[in-house]
């Protein structure tokens, strides 16, 4: 990528990007900034400044006289290397994150592994925002199932914990009526599919109490599921059942298992 002259960022996209790497709290301190700038050979011209801003003079100067932006894509790399981010993970991904929303408007990306590599361009905001979803990657760093994926991409895309943990449990419904042919909902559906006496799905041989138990603690667990979110969310207005990102993902993660335990059915 250094061989090849890359876009220049456009002002208002150029200061997200000085924003997020020089946050008051959670960015680069000036010492860290003065030396990336230096090893970037980006001249500091307004060291005095505030973070940001002393960043977005520095950027926007040598972005206007070289047209482009490769030493700023060098800076950032710097930054953004994950040996500087040993035992600060969160901070090194929901940095990643942030600054990836303002590198696709370039088409680039940054990698966990602190490459850069070509990606089509975003035209929008909320496309950027779709692509660095800090739940997505959560999820796909705990190998969550694929149809936890399918069934609320856009949800996921944009944080909304709400109707992604809505959606997802949707998918558990749906799934067993594709296994079973039937038409149920809810309990029903859950307890006819497992019923110990004529099982339309059956994810062991049923021989043994602890099979038999397995068998039953996953009917309870699908019902758990859609007693604590199908009927909460069908029923209450999305105020007032607030979902943070921990908790949607552990039900994500939930229902992520009993999708594997469903693709084990015999």
């Amino acid at each position: 990528m250094a061989s090849t002259k890359r876009p220049m960022f456009e002002a208002h996209i150029l200061e997200g990007l000085c924003r997020t790497i020089g946050d008051t709290t959670d960015g680069l301190t000036g010492t860290e900034i003065g030396q990336i700038l230096l090893n970037s050979k980006i001249p500091d011209i307004d060291a005095q400044n505030t973070k940001w801003k002393r960043l977005y003079f520095a950027f926007a100067d040598w972005q206007n006289k070289n047209q482009c932006s490769n030493n700023i894509l060098r800076f950032v790399q710097d930054a953004l290397q994950p040996v500087r981010y040993i035992g600060k993970e969160d901070i090194f991904h929901n940095r990643r994150l942030e600054v990836n929303k303002r590198l696709y408007f370039i088409g680039t990306e940054l990698t966990e592994q602190g490459k850069f590599r070509l990606v089509e361009k975003a035209t929008t905001i909320a496309e950027a925002e779709q692509r660095a979803s800090r739940l997505k990657h959560k999820l796909e760093n705990r190998n969550v199932h694929s149809a936890v994926f399918e069934y609320c991409k856009s949800e996921l895309l944009v944080e909304n914990y709400f109707h992604s943990v809505f959606e997802a449990t949707k998918s558990i419904a749906d799934r067993l009526r594709t296994m079973t042919g039937l038409y149920a909902d809810g309990n029903a559906l859950a307890e006819t599919s497992f019923s110990t006496s004529n099982p339309l799905i059956k994810i062991n041989h049923l021989k043994t109490d602890t099979d038999r138990s397995e068998h039953l603690g996953l009917c309870n667990l699908i019902k758990g599921i859609f007693g604590l979110i199908r009927n909460s969310t069908a029923h209450e207005p999305k105020i007032k059942f607030e979902i943070t990102e921990d908790e949607a993902l552990d039900i994500l993660n939930t229902i992520s298992f009993i999708h594997k335990k469903l693709d084990k059915a015999i």
